[in-house]
């Protein structure tokens, strides 16, 4: 009897669509997933691999494109390995089998004598083949049936192998988008309001249009660009532009001093997330409040947004960045009304962000000036401005947290009210599109309001929302706030990274009540093996408890299982207090089941963890009522190379357990983590992030104000 198909392989099931036997001795797969830094390729290879036994070096990554890859979404929610990799075990599985019948076939042998070694297909008489021979053959108009199961182990799986796409960024070689070069390639840029309300009142295109080199000037409602022969030549007429436009700017934006406040009193919609009760419940001796914010996030990717795009036979061609080739062609179908099949989409690498960040407005840009040229691609480079203003945000959440204690201190109920726009807008999932220019165009679309994905998937605002603790008694709810002044969409980790930095806040703060080990008390109130594996594995390796204390030095700890049932991961922070907070060592223990690829997951896990401390010491989107203030680094500080902690990681493989993501595990206990080791060494929690030296000092004198 078959299996179960794999999502993915069901959605899109043509076994040629996602390998293919080249004459030259090579395995070309398709995935519908993409690299943007994570790794992917290189574990998706493995997988192939071990599955077909062929070399690793045989196998070729074909980068997603529409049309001929298969459809698989938008790479994100730490899902690539998990979807696409187990939707590639089972067509190689079928895959090989279907070459060893053809073999059998040709060879006059029965399939079960036969053996592959490299891709060759051996009979125990010497006779043999080759998947280069038959493979299409094989495959040939032949749909996934998952009726071979896919092999148990393989010594290619569960080993670190390098990584296949970092030797040219390395060395330097042409690999990014940004890199792209097209033969007659016109150069675009495009003239952003100065505020997220703001409309065009009045434009003087005669001074850009006199610079030379320029070809075209695109103006289609607050919508406003330049086409120039080369890059300079196009920044130079987009100054000029600058200068001579005019215009309306209400002020649209909440206070940014009070943002907490604002989203709890902003129009919104409820949902109850969890609740869990308990009958005979003894009485709480007192309840413990706690509040939380966490502001909005840009991506704030080093390489700003890119991309190109070309027409041509009433057709349109975009090289993009995006993480989703499909979904940004679905938008692109909308703003063009035209037939989705005419738009081809083809992914490039390019910065990666870990959400949904500017590539996808980026290409409708590029479109829309290259449709006022005559067949030639336009590339298009966001300035950091752009990048730092008008990418979507992170959205910023209020969280409010109540535990009701025993005379003991132990904890009998748990509260969680948790507020936030929604943590998506990405394109293809609505009637309207996403994409940031269509809603500036002479005929707007309404922009949609983000949402939450279902909590069953991982949720967006609520996610992690609910505490992995065995408490008796909880309700957690989730209110989605409907205003959204500013463009708020999928950020690394989306609600976990703020609601395990309130939950571990507040469980930790619980313990030191009792005065408790943070450790032990995490561990009595933790009965899952592999959730108290991780959170043992980080105690020991941080030599937790045996630090001598000293001024100024602090540790602490977090853990989460991401989205309440992917990988596990704790951290052990450590800090430094002078005149700003430094994390001077981060110790992590992962638990990803299956790790295909040991250290590409360490990889992974650590730069969540980096990129978690700059999030948790420094990042905050800054605006005025009008406008954005925060569009370059000065006044967007994110973590520099000198202040990279180092960082202990350590994977605990388990290859009896499917595979799960890497890719934002670290996100939530990092920042929990620094959080608590803030309060080990000050005595005083901060409660709002960043954790900055203001807000330590402002707190240091509220706590001093207090009366004894």
């Amino acid at each position: 009897m078959s299996a179960k198909l794999p999502a993915s392989l069901a959605k899109n099931p043509r076994l040629s669509q996602w390998l293919r036997f080249r004459p030259d001795g090579v395995v070309e797969v398709r995935s519908g997933k993409v690299e943007i830094g994570q790794g992917i390729l290189t574990a998706l290879a493995q997988i192939v691999a071990a599955e077909l036994d062929v070399a690793l070096e045989r196998v070729a990554m074909i980068p997603a494109i529409t049309g001929t890859s298969p459809d698989e979404g938008v790479t994100s929610g730490s899902l690539s390995t998990q979807d696409s990799g187990t939707a590639l075990r089972f067509a190689c599985a079928e895959a090989r089998a279907l070459c060893l019948a053809e073999a059998a076939r040709r060879l006059g042998v029965a399939a079960e004598s036969l053996e592959v070694v490299d891709g060759e297909i051996r009979a125990a008489g010497g006779a043999r083949t080759t998947y280069w021979e038959i493979g299409d053959a094989a495959l040939r108009d032949r749909e996934a049936t998952a009726s071979v199961a896919p092999k148990p182990g393989s010594r290619l799986v569960g080993r670190s192998v390098p990584r296949t796409d970092l030797p040219d960024k390395v060395l330097g070689h042409a690999r990014y988008l940004h890199d792209l070069e097209l033969p007659a390639m016109l150069h675009g840029r495009v003239l952003r309001p100065p505020s997220p309300g703001a409309t065009l009142a009045s434009l003087d295109e005669a001074g850009a249009r006199a610079v030379a080199g320029v070809v075209a000037v695109v103006l289609d409602g607050s919508f406003v660009g330049v086409v120039a022969e080369r890059e300079e030549q196009a920044s130079a007429a987009l100054e000029r532009l600058r200068s001579a436009a005019r215009w309306s700017q209400p002020a649209t934006l909440p206070d940014e001093g009070t943002l907490g406040e604002w989203l709890r009193a902003a129009r919104r919609e409820t949902a109850l997330v969890a609740e869990r009760k308990a009958e005979g419940a003894a009485t709480p001796k007192r309840t413990v409040r706690a509040s939380f914010t966490k502001p909005f996030l840009a991506h704030a990717s080093i390489g700003p947004s890119c991309a190109v795009a070309q027409w041509s036979d009433g057709g349109l061609h975009v090289w993009s960045h995006t993480q989703g080739v499909y979904n940004l062609r679905a938008d692109l179908a909308i703003v063009f009304a035209m037939a989705a099949e005419r738009i081809v989409v083809e992914h490039v690498q390019g910065a990666g962000c870990y959400g949904h960040n500017g590539a996808d407005d980026v290409a409708l840009d590029a479109a829309l000036l290259a449709r006022a040229v005559d067949a030639r691609p336009v590339r298009v480079q966001w300035s950091r401005e752009d990048e730092l203003s008008w990418s979507p945000f992170g959205p910023a959440m209020a969280i409010d947290l109540e535990a009701d204690l025993d005379e003991r201190g132990e904890v009998l109920a748990w509260r969680g009210a948790h507020w936030s726009n929604g943590h998506t807008m990405r394109p293809g999932r609505a009637k309207n599109p996403t994409l940031l220019a269509a809603s500036h165009l002479a005929k707007p679309f309404e922009r949609p309001v983000s949402v939450n994905p279902p909590f069953a998937g991982g949720g967006g605002a609520e996610r992690n929302s609910v505490p992995g603790y065995d408490f008796p008694r909880l309700r957690v709810e989730c209110h989605r706030v409907l205003d959204m002044p500013l463009r708020a969409s999928a950020h690394r980790s989306l609600g976990a990274f703020a609601n395990v930095f309130a939950i571990e806040s507040l469980v930790d703060d619980i313990a030191r009540s009792r005065g408790e080990d943070p450790v032990a008390w995490r561990l009595r109130h933790v009965s899952d093996p592999r959730a108290r594996a991780v959170i043992e594995s980080v105690a020991r390796r941080s030599s937790w408890g045996t630090a001598a204390a000293r001024e100024g030095f602090g540790r602490g700890i977090g853990w989460a299982r991401y989205k309440g049932f992917g990988a596990y991961c704790a951290v052990v922070a450590e800090v430094e207090l002078t005149h700003e907070v430094r994390v001077k060592r981060l110790v992590i223990a992962v638990d990803v089941g299956l790790a295909v690829n040991p250290d590409g997951v360490a990889n992974q896990v650590e730069g969540g963890a980096i990129q978690a401390t700059s999030w948790a010491l420094k990042e905050a989107v800054r605006f005025d009522r009008t406008r954005i203030t925060s569009g370059a680094w000065e006044s967007y500080p994110i973590l520099r190379f000198s202040e990279v902690p180092r960082v202990d990681v350590e994977v605990i493989q388990r290859e009896a357990e499917p595979s799960v993501g890497a890719g934002e595990a670290a996100q939530g206990p990092t920042g929990a983590a620094i959080a608590n080791a803030v309060r080990d060494a000050i005595g005083i929690r901060i409660r709002d992030l960043p954790i900055t030296a203001e807000r330590i000092a402002a707190a240091t004198l509220a706590e001093e104000a207090q009366p004894a």
